[in-house]
Order: C-alpha cells, then structure tokens, then sequence
C-alpha cells in the first residue's frame, strides 16, 4: 500500500474528470485522476468519423479556446483539445489504470486498482456511462458478429447489418454503412427514429427509410441471433431474415458497482438516479462526490459535457472549504 494520503481521488479521465483535475490544481489540492484507459477514453471509442452535437464553445474549459473547423467540432478535433487540457495543466493523470475496488477506511478511503492501492480523504467518481453497453438479453448475443460498439464502416462492405436502435449512434452507423455498400436493416421500438437525433441527420434517416433503401421493422424486437440469421419480433409476427453482423446500439450505462460499493444510494425508480447534494455534487456518503453524466443515472439524456463542467468548481470549492 502507498502511504502517501491524497486530498482527492478523481476516478475518470474524461472531459469532467481533467476539469475536476484543473479546479484541484487550482484550489492548491493534492489529487489524482485514475483513468482505465486512454485519456478521455469514451470520447476515443466514439465513431471514426463522429461530430459534436455541441458546439466547440461550449465545450471549453479553463479558458482554453477550443477551436474546430466548423461550428460542432469532430471526435479528432475534441481528443487534441482535451490532450491540450491535460498538457497545458500537466494534469496528474495515470492511464491504464483501472479501479478495481473503492471502501472506507477510516477517515479516509482506500482506492485498490489494477496496478496498486491508494489512500485519498475525498472522492469524485467522474465515471461516465459509456463502458458497460444495455444487453438485449437475447439467444446468440454473444456470437462475435454481434457489436455494442461501432467504430467505422469499411468493415461492412456487401455485408448484410442489422442495425438495433433508433437513437444517434444507431442512426449515424446505418447511414454510414449503408453508403459504403452494406445492406442494411433496422429495428426500431417505436414508430420512427428517435426524435432527438441529430437535427441535420434525421431527414437522411426518414427519406432513406421512406424510399426503402434502408429496411426499418418499427415497433418491434429482436428475438434470437444466429450464425446468418436474425429473428425479429414484429406487430405481424416472427421475421427471419439473412444477416452477417448486428449492430447493437441500445445504449450505455453507468458502472453502479462502484456506487454500491460506497454506498451510494440509488433512486428506486427507473432513473436509478444516485443521490447527492446538488449545490455541492456530494453524495449521501461525506466525502464522496459525483461529477458529470453519472449523476443521472440510467437517464443519459439530462448530463452532457456543457452542462457537466460546473460540477468541477462546485466540487473542489466544497472539498477545500471542508480540507481547510
């Protein structure tokens, strides 16, 4: 074990994690950012080719000008103004370095992680939610040609894809690859493509589907994968149909083992929203803080970089005022 006692443990290398590196730094605190992968890992296995919802100012931090050459900035553009971030700052960082476990011990806490064990006197799990896809819970899901993760179309050249999902990620991977020559098909749950996709992309999807180019069974399910086949559940009845690869997009969610370990108390409705000071960002365990998209829970859609940043000056002002 390493004697030396942090003031504060962020766990996540993302966007919120180096902010909440930056106020640390800033506050004149002792911390460290665990991250268990690369920097700003979820952002690096987003989509080759992806493209901001937002726009680049407001995504910036620190008053560092993130500049892009158009108005939403793209992945690339975002992974070289967060690795500014780290730069610029020298943040203390270690990558590769995934927690393992997180307890109390004491007054303080006891991080033990894949490469050692530290000691901090506070927490801020900034942990996202990109890392543990929704399982469809179906025969065959399992099979290698089934993916939760979707990075470019080259793969999927004259191949038969099913694409689950309606939301931007399933969207952007079946316009991508179908018109890099894949025969593509979607299942949909509702009646349509979710209506918060991408402003400038739902028509694609809407016309490609309506001149069907692009295959959509609406209200329906996937029901079993096989080696060349997948059977989708419809309002009509059970429908086979040839496939090569699925691309499950249904979704991420947060890492609640790390919240049940501490303690953190969830909502117990669907949200399963954790519970926390919102003027502070503390849990209901002292000492523990949230910061970023994983304060809504399985609700994805109310967190986002933007409004995310200012968990980090809440968070660090309150620890150095209860350090002090």
């Amino acid at each position: 074990m390493r004697d030396k006692i942090f003031d504060v443990i962020i766990v996540g290398g993302g966007p919120i994690g180096l902010a909440c590196g930056v106020e640390a730094q800033k506050q004149g605190l002792d911390y460290l950012i665990l991250e268990k992968g690369a920097l700003t890992n979820s952002i690096y296995n987003y989509p080759i080719n992806m493209r901001f919802f937002s726009t680049s100012d407001r995504l910036e931090m620190a008053g560092i000008p993130f500049m892009s050459i158009e108005n939403k900035p793209t992945r690339t553009e975002a992974l070289e103004y967060y690795r500014r971030i780290y730069s610029h700052f020298q943040l203390n960082v270690n990558l590769y370095e995934g927690v393992k476990t997180l307890e109390k011990s004491g007054e303080n806490f006891l991080i033990t992680t894949v490469k050692g064990k530290y000691q901090t006197r506070k927490i801020v799990l900034a942990t996202g939610f990109y890392d543990l896809p929704n399982l469809m819970n179906v025969p065959g899901e399992d099979l290698p040609k089934v993916m939760h993760y979707y990075k470019e179309p080259w793969p999927f050249i004259a191949q038969k894809v099913l694409v689950v999902g309606g939301a931007n990620s399933a969207v952007d991977a079946a316009l991508e690859t179908w018109r890099k020559g894949a025969e593509v098909s979607m299942v949909l749950l509702g009646d349509e493509v979710d209506e918060n996709v991408k402003y400038w992309v739902r028509p694609d999807i809407m016309n490609r589907i309506k001149e069907g180019s692009i295959k959509a069974f609406t209200r329906s399910k996937v029901k079993e994968i096989r080696e060349k086949e997948v059977v989708i559940a419809t309002p009509d009845g059970e429908v086979t149909i040839e496939n090569d690869f699925v691309l499950a997009m249904t979704g991420y969610k947060p890492n609640f083992a790390l919240l049940d370990q501490l303690g953190v108390e969830l909502s117990l409705d669907e949200k399963r929203q954790p519970c926390y000071d919102q003027a502070n960002q503390e849990s209901n365990v002292p000492g523990v803080y949230l910061a970023g998209v994983v304060c809504g829970g399985l609700n994805t859609r109310e967190f986002f970089i933007e409004n995310s940043i200012v968990h980090a000056e809440s968070i660090m002002g309150d620890i150095s005022k209860k350090l002090s």
